[in-house]
């Protein structure tokens, strides 16, 4: 968001996505692109695979180093403020993931209940129509067959009252062996229920945690908050943090342009005749700031545009691309990069989460993120930025009129 250069991420150690394995991962996403498309053209041999990938492997490893000495510079009020803002958007992932596993469970529970219903139902019914079959055998007494014979004089009508008899009789072991089935049934029914049960206690043990985890977090990112401010109060280096966090985005998008020069992209449509028609990447907000405003003072001019929205509101892909970066950075907080093609890059800032990998394809409207205020920022927004090359583009433009 900064002069959007925004600041390079800085750690002292490894965090859950540290940026190595971005590095790594971009690599590793461009080669797979690469390799298709000179496949594609009947020009790639082994032997250009392995060189394409050493090429590719060689300059991601210089954006690694370059990034990791440029977080080893950063003040430690921003790695403080990094390690709360990524414990948040982890437990708010393993709370994601515990309420769809709630609701898969609870939906398997009133599957299994209406099942433990319609069993005992029709073990109901199998058992009173085997009662009033029982009730006529013993009416008729114990020797059916033999009080048959004694009483018939016509041979063929016995011969066929016998066959009625052991119908009657096979009917009723089958109707026994389907009660005892159902039973059985209904047994391991009863038990997938206590599983259930079970299960449900359980999520619901690990979501307390992961709130508390949550709010500790949360706790954290508002205490680093605050030092921040409070340094920018007392040495009034608000300018200043803004022009560094400016200067390492720059950076970083033009380290990873170097990296990935001359690495086939597959083909898609062109970016440059859409000017007006994409889509808001958040469905709905009000502008706050533009691109070319002035901001700090009007020393810093935005080079983006930020729009205020609902915290967690999805953060969509206007157009389809590819994931280059998606971790964290000073001033932009957790931040995604798309690479449209044809030399475009678009930037989205502040979110609380992101749902979409280094490497990953993307379509337009696909979700990549959830609005949140992360980097410091003091309400939910979305920063957006589109670049043609290194240049900063207004965004609006792009953009169907509202």
């Amino acid at each position: 968001m900064f002069r959007h250069r925004s600041a390079s991420p800085r750690r002292e150690k490894p965090l859950r996505r540290p940026t190595r394995v971005v590095a790594v991962a971009v690599c590793a996403a461009w080669v797979v692109a690469a390799v298709p498309a000179l496949a594609a053209q009947g020009k790639a041999t082994p032997a250009q695979k392995e060189a394409e990938l050493r090429k590719v492997n060689s300059r991601i490893e210089k954006v690694r180093k370059d990034v990791n000495e440029d977080i080893e510079k950063r003040d430690k009020l921003s790695v403080q403020l990094r390690d709360a803002e990524l414990g948040v958007q982890a437990a708010r992932k393993k709370l994601d993931e515990i309420r769809a596993q709630r609701i898969a469970s609870e939906a398997r529970l009133a599957d299994l209940e209406k099942e433990q219903a319609d069993l005992e139902k029709a073990l109901a019914g199998e058992r009173g129509a085997l009662a009033g079959e029982l009730r006529a055998a013993y009416v008729n007494g114990r020797e059916e067959e033999l009080k048959l014979l004694l009483n018939q004089e016509d041979p063929a009508t016995f011969g066929r009252m016998l066959e009625y008899y052991g119908y009657f009789g096979r009917a009723r072991a089958e109707r026994i062996n389907s009660i005892k089935d159902k039973l059985e049934h209904l047994r391991l029914v009863r038990e997938k229920i206590a599983e259930e049960h079970q299960r449900l206690a359980d999520l619901e043990a690990n979501q307390e945690r992961e709130v508390a985890a949550l709010r500790s977090a949360q706790d954290q990112r508002s205490k680093a908050v605050a030092a921040i401010s409070t340094q920018i109060r007392q040495k009034g280096g608000e300018l200043e943090r803004l022009e560094s966090q400016a200067k390492s985005l720059e950076k970083l998008i033009a380290d990873l342009r170097k990296a990935l020069e001359d690495v086939p992209v597959a083909k898609q449509a062109p970016f440059e005749p859409l000017k007006g028609k994409l889509p808001w990447p958040v469905q709905e907000g009000k502008v706050l700031a533009r691109f070319g405003q002035p901001r700090a003072g009007g020393s810093m001019r935005w080079q983006g545009m930020l729009i205020g929205t609902d915290r967690g509101a999805r953060v969509r892909a206007p157009f389809a691309g590819r994931v280059v970066y998606a971790d964290w950075l000073p001033g932009m907080g957790l931040m995604i990069v798309l690479d449209h093609g044809g030399g475009y890059l678009s930037l989205y800032g502040h979110n609380e989460e992101l749902f979409r990998k280094v490497g990953e394809p993307v379509s337009g409207g696909d979700v990549i993120g959830a609005v949140g205020d992360t980097g410091g920022h003091n309400q939910p927004a979305l920063y957006f930025e589109v670049r043609r090359g290194r240049q900063p583009v207004d965004p609006e433009i792009w953009l169907q009129r509202r």
